[in-house]
This record gives structure tokens, C-alpha cells and sequence, in this order.
């Protein structure tokens, strides 16, 4: 297939499915129980006040109306309006857009920790197959995957920030704070990377193209880094690429401990506030972006695998 008709056809499933994560967050919303005026507006609010406030969310329309003026809002660009507008953001696309870089900067530096930490683990456990360093592979993945991100967050402030005192703890934003939240990320994921690429490598490694590659006197890292890495990607990348949407979705837990802005933490807020454009204003950019990495991820099988680029 083209790369053309192939990016055309994931495109169009892409927003089938994000037009059905609309027209989902947009009923379970308003399927809650509870009026979310009373949320937003507080006790004190004057019946005005709250007038302006339904007015505002087109909580006095109906709902086909409603959700008519929220897929408009999808279409100019604005997600719709903040209501109220406490931060000088008047509309839902404003507001994510001054915190999602965040999001996205903490998900590549976890991920740049997942993979620079988990290949070198994976190819060792599989070149190494049953001696000491295969085990202790396995007990770093599955440490890295039984403790929870709500309990390493909190341990790394206490070990390296309270105790310590070398790195910068919860609200700092400078490079060197992004250290720590970067490791509670990324530690999940690289533990998941590295057993998943030791079990690949373990299948490749047995293939009767490396008994070949081996006989006509390549040398040991060409056969291992060139051909049996690379024919073992192929599960690691759609590892790689899923756990990548999920951190963009907000590592709500690493943001919240680490006092981060993000989108994550954005959307909690929202929820417990019943805020509605910003609930669903940040569900579809969460969306769009599992879209997104999932093309990429299906372009990187083809830069992998020769094979898939021919089909």
C-alpha cells in the first residue's frame, strides 16, 4: 500500500475514533449525577452569578444542542470556553496549550530514560542468557514493574531531595528538576521495555540467519546490534509507542506528587470541579494524541522491518 493511501486510511480511523471519545466523555459527563454549577459556582454564588455560569457551559440549552456547540468548538480550534476564566484563558485550547508542553517535555524525558536504561538491560539478559546477569535483570524488571508510581515518587523525594539534597524537589521547573519525575515515569516503562526486548532477542537470537550471518565471519556486535536488535524491535516499538501515548495522556500521579502543570493534572482538576469544556477539551487532546503516536508507531515498524515497507 502507498504511504499515502496508508496515512489516509489511519488518518480517517483516527477520527472515527476520536469522534466516538466525544460523543462518549460528552454523555458520561452529563450522565453524572449532581449539577455542576454548584461545583463551580460555591455556596456563596448569587442566583446572576449562576445564571451566567449555566449560560456560559450551555448548560441551559439541550443536549443535542450542546453537543452541536461542542463539536463547533472542535472545529474553530477552540475547545470551547473556560467557565469561570480564572487565569486570563478565555478559551479551553489556551489553557491546555499553557500546560501540555510540560506533559509532553516530562513524557520524553521519561521515555528517553526508558530506552537508554532498557535495551542495554534487555540485550545483556538475552546474550546472557541463565547466568547472574540474566537474574538480575529479571529482579530490576520486575521491581521496576511491582512498585507503584505512588510510592516511587514520593521515596525519590525523600531519598534525593529531603535526604540528599542533590536534586531540586516538588514546583521547581528547571532541567535538573526534571530528573526525578523523569525516573518515576520512566522506570515503569523501562522495566516493561527490557523484558520485552529480552524475550525478542532470546527468539531472534535462535534464528538460522544469525547462525549465517555468524558463519561468514561478521563480527559479534554487527550480528547482535545489526541484525538481531533490529528484527527484535518490532514488539518493543509498539511497547515504546503505546506507553508513550499513555504518558501524554499525563502522568497524573508524577504530576501531582511532583507538583508539575500538565495536562494530567489539568484534567483531575476538572473532574472534581465538574468543569465540562475543560474535561472534555482535554479528553480529546488526549485522544488526538494516542492517534498521532499510533501512526508514528506503525511508520517505525517500516523503518525496523524492510519487510513490512515492502507489504
Amino acid at each position: 500500500m502507498p504511504i499515502g493511501a496508508f496515512l489516509l486510511r489511519r488518518l480517517g480511523l483516527g477520527l472515527v475514533s476520536i469522534l466516538g471519545v466525544s460523543v462518549l466523555v460528552f454523555l458520561f459527563l452529563h450522565l453524572i449525577p449532581g449539577d455542576p454549577v454548584d461545583h463551580l459556582a460555591g455556596g456563596e454564588a448569587t442566583a446572576e452569578q449562576r445564571t451566567k455560569l449555566a449560560e456560559c457551559m450551555a448548560l441551559d440549552r439541550p443536549m443535542p444542542e450542546q453537543f452541536v456547540r461542542f463539536l463547533g468548538s472542535i472545529v474553530d480550534g477552540t475547545l470551547g470556553h473556560q467557565c469561570p476564566d480564572p487565569r486570563g484563558k478565555p478559551t479551553v485550547m489556551a489553557r491546555i496549550a499553557e500546560v501540555y508542553p510540560h506533559t509532553v517535555y516530562l513524557a520524553l524525558s521519561g521515555m528517553a530514560v526508558a530506552v537508554v536504561l532498557a535495551l542495554p538491560l534487555g540485550i545483556l539478559a538475552a546474550i546472557r542468557r541463565g547466568t547472574w546477569v540474566d537474574a538480575l535483570a529479571s529482579v530490576t524488571s520486575l521491581s521496576g514493574i511491582a512498585i507503584p508510581m505512588m510510592l516511587l515518587g514520593p521515596l525519590l523525594l525523600l531519598w534525593f531531595f529531603v535526604e540528599l539534597g542533590w536534586l531540586p524537589g516538588p514546583t521547581e521547573l528547571g532541567p535538573s528538576a526534571m530528573i526525578l519525575p523523569a525516573i518515576a515515569v520512566g522506570t515503569h516503562l523501562m522495566a516493561m521495555l527490557a523484558r520485552m526486548t529480552r524475550s525478542s532477542m532470546v527468539e531472534v537470537l535462535g534464528e538460522d540467519f544469525l547462525r549465517t550471518a555468524r558463519a561468514k565471519g561478521l563480527p559479534e556486535g554487527t550480528v547482535i546490534f545489526k541484525h538481531a536488535l533490529r528484527n527484535a524491535l518490532l514488539p518493543v516499538i509498539t511497547i515504546a509507542g503505546l506507553q508513550f501515548g499513555s504518558m501524554l495522556s499525563g502522568a497524573i500521579i508524577t504530576e501531582k506528587a511532583f507538583a508539575r502543570p500538565g495536562i494530567g493534572l489539568l484534567l483531575l482538576d476538572s473532574i472534581a470541579e465538574r468543569n465540562y469544556p475543560v474535561v472534555q477539551g482535554c479528553v480529546l487532546v488526549i485522544a488526538v494524541s494516542y492517534v498521532l503516536v499510533n501512526i508514528l508507531v506503525d511508520l517505525a515498524y517500516g523503518l525496523a522491518d524492510p519487510r513490512i515497507r515492502r507489504a
